[in-house]
């Protein structure tokens, strides 16, 4: 087999297991195998393939794959984070730690508030988190 074929494979199997188990190890892998399978036009000594082949890997290990996490990772607020979570709403029946609801964006809500306090009609409240349809609400200042 011609050794830039054998590199070449290697990047495709490092690229399938790359989509089989995502967690941005094997592409850098599969960066490796295509670069080396370019270089292996140049270089005809199989040892010296191997050599480079482990050099581009540990490379892309240590400096592309910390680029990669980092974009990764990036995560925007979704669903009731988003929407509702810190942002304000009216009280619309007095909200205790056991009872009471709230309106935001013309909606309806269960609320409670987590100290027992007791927020009357009207006021303003931040709503701190959620529990399945329970908004929890402390006082706006």
């Amino acid at each position: 087999m011609i050794l830039w074929e054998f590199f070449a494979i290697a990047g495709i199997v490092f690229l399938i297991l790359e989509m089989a188990v995502p967690s941005i190890f094997f592409l850098n892998l599969a960066l490796a195998g295509f670069l080396t399978a370019v270089i292996s036009l140049l270089i005809s000594d199989f040892t010296a393939l191997i050599v480079i082949f482990v050099a581009l890997s540990l490379l892309s290990i240590f400096i592309l794959r910390p680029i990669l996490i980092k974009n990764k990772t990036k995560t925007e607020k979704t669903g009731l984070e988003a929407k509702y979570i810190g942002h304000s709403a009216k009280v619309i029946n007095t909200v205790t730690g056991t009872s009471g609801a709230i309106s935001i964006y013309d909606e309806r809500w269960e609320a409670r508030t987590e100290n027992n306090e007791e927020i009357p009609s009207g006021c303003g409240v931040k709503i701190l988190r959620n529990d399945s349809l329970v908004m929890y609400v402390t006082k706006e200042i």
